[in-house]
């Protein structure tokens, strides 16, 4: 691999990728909507990602070996539902059959916690803990469903004969910056008790208590664009820890849910095992590491 495309550059977790990338001596492409907000790629190409001419056209410009597809709607309260299902469901399409007619053997999509039915909805689905790919998904807001469809179409690629060899869909949690990890978590009161008083508690405990580092989030990236699988696979990425300053074992009895493994401290609710082991990645930071 010598050449990746990002669509999304502009956006702060295709920026992080795009850096990563550059750091690794990889050429870089930035496929984005508007203008240039990041001066980190090699190349810029202005793309409506919802136009598959456009996709295919600037894909066979970029001329990559992989493509990591950012470039999506990432959070439901700001466009209409329509708008967000549609970004996060047809845009992944239009990539993964330009990536098969340009015969780009790998292609890396962002979904999210969201598709297992976490984040945005009134009441989560929880069946079992710690959740891994294998959970139900019950998504039903436009945001949610949508990424799961994405995960659906990408199921469906993996079957295709002459389709990219390597499809990976990895789900993020929050994902938030050392400037949020140091200001938002660190410097803040994260007990239970805090973390109500703040009005936090429900919004992370819809999300698991889950979040990842700006920079894990890149790096599982670029791990999964560098694997040889075959096929599409879902990934799971995590910080090893939660948001909330308490024993797992005492957030883990807010949900009615199976307990499969044993919590025996602050560690994750959200299982990163297979990212683990099939991409050897693993997080590395948590907010817990800034002064308090």
């Amino acid at each position: 691999m010598d050449t990746v495309a990002v669509t999304g550059g502009n956006g702060e977790l295709g920026t992080a990728l795009l850096a990563e990338l550059r750091e690794r001596g990889y050429r870089t492409v930035n496929l984005s909507r508007g203008a240039r907000r990041e001066q980190i790629a090699d190349g810029y190409l202005r793309t409506d990602l919802l136009d598959p001419g456009e996709v295919y056209g600037s894909l066979a410009r970029a001329d990559p070996d992989a493509v990591a597809h950012f470039g999506t709607i990432p959070r439901p309260d700001r466009t209409p539902g329509h708008v967000t299902f549609r970004s996060n469901a047809q845009t992944p399409y239009h990539v993964l059959e330009a990536a098969q007619a340009l015969d780009i053997d790998t292609v890396v999509l962002a979904s999210s916690l969201s598709a297992m039915g976490a984040g945005f909805e009134d009441d989560v689905d929880v069946r079992y803990l710690p959740v891994d790919e294998n959970h139900p998904l019950t998504p039903s807001n436009p945001y949610g469903l949508g990424k799961q469809v994405a995960e659906v179409v990408a199921d469906g690629f993996g079957r295709r004969a002459g389709a990219p060899t390597t499809v990976a869909s990895l789900r993020f949690p929050l994902v938030a910056d050392e400037a949020e990890l140091r200001t938002v978590f660190a410097d803040a009161d994260r007990t239970p008790s805090g973390v109500r008083s703040a009005g936090f508690f429900e919004k992370a405990r819809k999300t698991l208590f889950a979040y990842l580092s700006l920079d894990d989030a890149a790096a599982l990236a670029v791990r999964a664009l560098e694997a040889d699988f075959a096929g599409h696979e879902v990934f799971f990425g995590a910080a090893s820890d939660t948001t909330v300053d308490a024993p797992s074992s005492e957030l883990a009895a807010l949900y009615d849910a199976e307990i499969r493994d044993s919590f025996e401290d602050r560690e994750s609710l959200v299982g990163t095992r297979k990212a683990r082991q099939r991409l050897g990645w693993s997080p590395e930071v948590s907010w817990r590491d800034f002064d308090r």
